[in-house]
């Protein structure tokens, strides 16, 4: 079997590891846009034709959704990270939602993201339960995050899950608006209408 030409043996030989795919795509995204991440380009980066490339990855969707998958592990980390530290419930929702949200127009994980979503309106089964798991790992931390609140007295009692498909939803909503570019709210006015949103639901209310 051949690879773009090249016997497949030489081609498993001379690939780079994975990740340096995918830390090349992740890079021209940021540098470039979408636009700028071709097959062709990208094998010239990491030094591998785009038949290798192919080869190794099926598709482009797919190897999109590669690079979405190890980016999200990198901010999963991170994520983990800061809700794990000691201190008022509160201040991790905080950081929870600094992460969460772009920190620009165009930027590259939330461009990624967008591209890998809207292209999942023809994704198959098992692409559409990768993406599934995404989601899920970013409510699962909120959700896990408003219970301790709860829990301690900081936050009223309301249905964590409910609230937290409410918050992320919220969240996505402004996170679009402000990674497509659209001229509306910049981040910082986004955060506040988030923290606002936030103490209106969670914080108890102080006694007549």
């Amino acid at each position: 079997m051949v690879a773009g030409g090249v016997p497949v043996r030489a081609a498993r030989k001379n690939a780079p590891p994975r990740e340096d795919v995918l830390v090349a795509a992740m890079a021209t995204i940021a540098e470039r846009g979408l636009e700028g991440l071709t097959m062709a380009g990208l094998g010239r980066e990491v030094g591998m034709s785009s038949g290798h490339l192919l080869y190794y990855f099926g598709s482009k969707d797919e190897l999109l959704l590669q690079t979405l998958e190890w980016s999200e592990a990198a901010l999963g980390t991170e994520r983990r990270g800061l809700l794990s530290r000691r201190g008022p419930v509160a201040e991790r929702l905080r950081a929870y939602v600094d992460l969460y949200v772009p920190t620009r127009a165009r930027d590259p994980h939330w461009t990624l993201w967008l591209e890998v979503w809207n292209r999942s309106q023809n994704a198959g089964p098992q692409e559409r339960d990768r993406q599934a798991a995404i989601e899920g790992a970013w409510h699962r931390d909120l959700v896990a995050l408003l219970a301790e609140g709860i829990s301690r007295g900081e936050f009223r009692p309301v249905d964590a899950d409910r609230v937290a498909a409410r918050i992320r939803a919220l969240l996505d909503g402004f996170s679009i608006q402000l990674a497509v570019g659209l001229p509306t709210l910049d981040r910082a006015a986004i955060l506040t209408h988030v923290q606002e949103f936030l103490d209106d639901t969670l914080i108890p209310h102080a006694p007549a």
